[in-house]
């Protein structure tokens, strides 16, 4: 997957074990789950996953309770999906995907972030072709397993591919066979870290060390905004 990329995912990683806004950030998640879908974990896989990963981060139980149900209240009414679209040092592109509450306020903050990084805020749309969406799942590699074995058993489930980096397994599918991938996965008995749906860039560039260290400084600002949910680049 590269050096870029590693070093992407340890950063990230490091964040949010520090970050104090974690959990307000997979409530927000919690509760866009819960009012898309129903508040039935059961018959919600979004939901399921998104308890999933809340828990994996030692999110307390009365926290994602409190998420869930403020889901049929007033207040998950306000909550709003927006996603916006920028370029950033050295050309990278950045798609950002946002819960909010006032969409004045965030706006204002992104576009903030990338103008004092050199970067520019970007009409809606221009960077969809860039970017494909997929049901992304995570877990540790199930002892003994074959890779090839997995692979085989989730194809009916809407597998696209499958990578193993360092004991884990990343699957990928279309953004539309999530729940199928999902329902896959227990009927395994894997246990999945992590599940979301993502945005992978169909063409990547390549930075130096140098480099991220900058493009990481913009990726910082982004992230640690309480409104920011996921933030995707075309970096390799």
């Amino acid at each position: 997957m590269g050096r870029a990329f590693e070093y992407r995912r340890a950063a990230k990683e490091k964040r949010w074990g520090n970050m104090s806004r974690v959990f307000p950030k997979l409530g927000k998640i919690i509760t866009m789950a819960a009012k898309e879908g129903g508040t039935d974990p059961d018959m919600n896989p979004k939901l399921r996953l998104a308890i999933m990963t809340a828990k994996a981060q030692n999110m307390p139980k009365d926290n994602i309770e409190a998420a869930i149900k403020r889901a049929s209240g007033k207040d998950a009414a306000d909550i709003a999906e927006l996603n916006y679209e920028g370029k950033g040092p050295f050309g990278v592109l950045f798609f950002v995907e946002t819960t909010t509450d006032n969409g004045t306020r965030t706006v204002a903050n992104v576009r903030s972030y990338f103008s004092k990084s050199g970067g520019e805020l970007l009409k809606n749309g221009s960077l969809e072709f860039m970017f494909t969406r997929k049901a992304v799942f995570e877990f540790d590699k199930p002892e003994g397993a074959d890779l090839e074995e997995l692979e085989l058993s989730l194809i009916d489930f809407g597998l696209e591919s499958i990578e193993e980096n360092e004991g884990t397994v990343y699957v990928y599918g279309d953004y539309t066979e999530f729940g199928a991938l999902s329902r896959g996965c227990e009927e395994l008995g894997i246990e999945v870290k992590k599940a979301a749906l993502q945005r992978i860039p169909n063409t990547t560039i390549s930075l130096s060390e140098e480099q991220m260290v900058e493009v990481e400084k913009l990726i910082d600002k982004l992230e640690e905004d309480d409104d920011v949910q996921q933030v995707f680049t075309n970096i390799e």
